[in-house]
């Protein structure tokens, strides 16, 4: 049905409390946070709040030294706001599919650029590929989230999960991988011959490979990244 009376559109599309918690799912798209004290976000996901909410850019020395340092080396896309009341705090990024993890002394990692918000009682750093060339492919550089909170992230579309062994590792592309279980060390395989420079290549020049127990999580998009400004 796509025609309301007023009321009619009021009624079906009016915010809906569920009682889930801090983070609840108002929409598949759109991240509602019941916020009393602190939680970080992705820079620029806010589109609505209701409350006495404040925010606050995160700091050149927010989370130390060394994350300072390795942001500014990997051009990491997780870039934070503080944000810091009482109210209600609506989330989102582009229309992406929002997904909210409760982790119990868990540990993920995931491109940073999917990363939309989680509780402070999480802690998070930056991990880099084992091959220097993952910087060629952009977007690829992890961050590791930790501990027992929420943590809230995007997908293009539905994500899948899929299961990896020491008998059957698990190729992707690092444009469509969004998250893996943290005990899995990805490492990228490249496959760069002379046809590549000269645009004859298969165009999948970079691949990241999984093998172990665990889990890997992928987007059916390949998004292209771009490095935020320093």
């Amino acid at each position: 049905m796509g025609r309301y009376s007023l009321e009619e559109f009021r009624k079906q599309s009016v915010q809906k409390d569920r009682g889930e918690g801090v983070f609840e799912m108002e929409t598949d798209r759109l991240l509602e946070v019941h916020l009393n004290g602190m939680i970080w976000t992705k820079k620029g996901s806010m589109v609505a709040y209701l409350g006495n909410i404040t925010f606050t850019r995160e700091g050149v020395l927010e989370h130390g030294l060394g994350k300072f340092l390795k942001k500014m080396f990997t051009a990491e896309g997780m870039q934070l706001t503080k944000a810091e009341g009482k109210g209600v705090l609506y989330l989102a990024d582009y229309g992406k599919k929002v997904t909210i993890l409760q982790l119990e002394d868990d540990a993920i990692c995931f491109n940073g650029n999917d990363v939309l918000a989680f509780e402070p009682t999480l802690t998070w750093d930056i991990k880099m590929l084992k091959s220097i060339a993952g910087m060629l492919s952009g977007g690829i550089f992890n961050v590791r989230v930790e501990g027992t909170g929420m943590v809230a992230f995007t997908s293009h579309y539905d994500p899948v999960t899929l299961p990896v062994t020491e008998n059957r590792p698990v190729f992707t592309d690092p444009n469509a991988t969004i998250a893996w279980s943290g005990n899995l060390v990805p490492e990228l395989k490249t496959d760069i011959s002379f046809k590549t420079f000269f645009g004859r290549g298969s165009g999948e020049s970079f691949q990241m490979k999984f093998q172990g127990d665990g889990f890997v999580v992928i987007q059916p998009y390949e998004e292209s990244y771009q490095a935020p400004a320093q």
